[in-house]
């Protein structure tokens, strides 16, 4: 008798456990019970779809067509601080969208570095912006940047890597230099990050229980921003949308969590990996890395050290600013001053 109670107790225990980490199923757009479609939208090959906006003067007069790929809990409709006025000056279509997952972005459960190059390959080509374009990517958005360079080089006509995302598990970074910098993130952070990268599938029970912390910025905490960052906090709504429901209105796990688990996973390849050849090849390309001194999210040694290793990389860093460096609208207009003026 107390031997089978013994066993429903672990049973019913292993059963609590399994349910505990299994991500509820996503409330996806457009369906029964899911969040209502209000933004335009295109259809890809594999039947999801990406919702998009855009900006800036009509794609059949620019000069200069630009695709962003937002951070960490935001989508396309964040506030970037460049006003019609230069966009109108300078020419420029600007061509937001939601990532997987994000906003009313289908989500996709197989979603990896790669697959993000290819979604944007496949917006632009059902949107007919043309052969070539221009790529952004902030924070965590650059991987798919990332992406873009290794995966389509052909396609990309220059590219802005604003704050971007490190994965401290690249074969490319000495072990020193991980180490010490991964060191001085909080240690809820470290935490967070780990488990992404070692074992992806408690990351949706470890970013929902409730007696740990989990990521500092999604919990609302400010611990993690500079003073710089503060103020424009203070100054204006721009930012990351991180307390706002709409980018994460079909469910975190597909949003918050895969980005996690894709940014802090294998990619596959190394920074170092992408073939200098091949942007090189695809005539004038320039990759700039903006990198914010006083950034607390994405130190700035790591990526000093890897444009160093990178002789197609253009490296600015701003020494009076952090991670939020790009809704200053000062240093927003630079960055894309850098991509659609190359000598200025």
């Amino acid at each position: 008798m107390i031997a089978r109670i013994a066993a429903a107790v672990v049973v019913a225990g292993l059963g609590y456990v399994y349910l505990s980490i299994q991500p509820p199923p996503p409330k996806i757009c457009g369906t029964p019970g899911g969040p209502p479609v209000t933004s335009p939208r295109v259809k890809l090959e594999d039947g999801r779809h990406l919702a998009y906006k855009e900006r800036g003067v009509a794609k059949e007069d620019a000069e200069h067509k630009i695709i962003v790929a937002h951070g960490l809990g935001d989508s396309k409709d964040f506030n970037l601080p460049l006003s019609e006025e230069f966009m109108k000056e300078h020419r420029i279509y600007l061509l937001s969208f939601d990532r997987a997952g994000y906003g009313e972005s289908d989500p996709r459960p197989t979603r990896s570095v790669k697959s993000e190059a290819f979604d944007i390959e496949e917006l632009a080509d059902k949107l007919q912006i043309g052969p070539k374009f221009v790529v952004v990517g902030i924070s965590m958005g650059a991987y798919s940047v990332y992406s873009c360079l290794k995966y389509i080089p052909h396609r990309i006509s220059s590219a802005a890597l604003v704050v971007p995302v490190v994965n401290y598990w690249w074969k490319c970074l000495p072990a020193k230099l991980a180490k010490e910098s991964f060191g001085k993130m909080l240690i809820q952070d470290q935490f967070a990050f780990m488990i992404a990268h070692h074992t992806p599938w408690l990351l949706n029970w470890w970013m929902t229980q409730k007696w740990f912390p989990s990521l500092s910025v999604l919990q609302g905490k400010l611990d993690a921003f500079s003073d710089s960052d503060l103020e424009i906090l203070k100054q204006t709504a721009a930012g990351p949308q991180l307390s706002q429901e709409k980018p994460t209105q079909q469910g975190v796990h597909e949003c918050l969590h895969r980005d996690l688990i894709v940014g802090f996973g294998d990619w596959g390849f190394d920074p170092t990996d992408i073939s200098s050849n091949a942007l090189v090849s695809n005539g004038s390309i320039q990759i700039h890395l903006w990198q914010a001194y006083e950034d607390r999210l994405i130190p700035y040694k790591v990526n000093r050290h890897l444009s160093e290793q990178l002789p197609w990389i253009k490296y600015h860093e701003v020494p009076d600013a952090g991670h939020l460096l790009i809704y200053n609208a000062t240093f927003c207009e630079a960055i894309f001053k850098s991509l659609v003026e190359p000598n200025s």
